[in-house]
């Protein structure tokens, strides 16, 4: 899969490679569809979720230029997979999810696996997580119609955050951002498109509503 669907489409992160050679993709998919576990395409995971497809985990990783010591928060644990490949990548992970029920067998999941350096918190992700702000680097795993300023506020300076934005609640554009200063300025924030997307949206009070 690694050298199928990444190496070949581009991603050299010899990092983010190893990390997600090391992650057992099938471990985060029901049973029912764990024999598509190693194809480059989105899996439900119940509650009308999906787990991303391998290539656009790696890339979101890689886009958040992670050297190994970092705080890193995740917006939309799902199923886990994606924060398991980051606990590879960071020193700490925060991950926030909505769905209970989600938040609960992601957090087994992670400790069947023996992941020992990310918490799993349940809550609205369009607010973040204050209580161990500032952050590294954000990864944002479903898609706004912006990004929330809330996330931004808790960017530390010179911290990345990668997230899909659209008008359109089913199509998005991955984009990074870089936090330049301290201050809440636009100007402070440096904004690249990295590639057309499609994720599930970001329901919650700075994301589209629910329905």
């Amino acid at each position: 899969m690694v050298e199928r669907d990444l190496v070949a489409r581009g991603l050299r992160d010899p990092r983010v490679l190893d990390a997600m050679r090391s992650v057992p993709r099938e471990a985060f998919v029901p049973e029912a569809v764990r024999g598509a576990a190693h194809d480059d395409r989105p899996l439900p995971i119940g509650g009308g979720q999906t787990i991303s497809q391998p290539y656009i985990v790696a890339l979101m990783c890689q886009s958040a230029l992670l050297e190994g010591d970092e705080h890193v928060l995740e917006i939309g644990s799902g199923s886990g997979y994606s924060a398991a490949v980051l606990a590879r990548l960071a020193a700490w992970v925060e991950t926030v999810e909505r769905r209970p029920e989600l938040a609960t067998r992601a957090t087994a999941q992670l400790a069947d696996l023996g992941v020992n350096n990310v918490v799993v918190h349940e809550g609205d992700g369009t607010l973040g997580w204050p209580a161990s702000a500032p952050y590294d680097a954000i990864i944002v795993t479903a898609g706004g119609p912006d990004i929330p300023n809330a996330l931004l506020q808790q960017l530390k300076s010179g911290g990345r955050l990668v997230m899909p934005v659209g008008s359109n609640r089913g199509w998005q554009e991955l984009v990074r951002i870089i936090r330049r200063g301290d201050g809440a300025d636009e100007g402070d924030f440096q904004r690249e498109t990295l590639c057309e997307v499609a994720f599930v949206p970001l329901i919650g009070a700075q994301g589209w509503p629910e329905g």
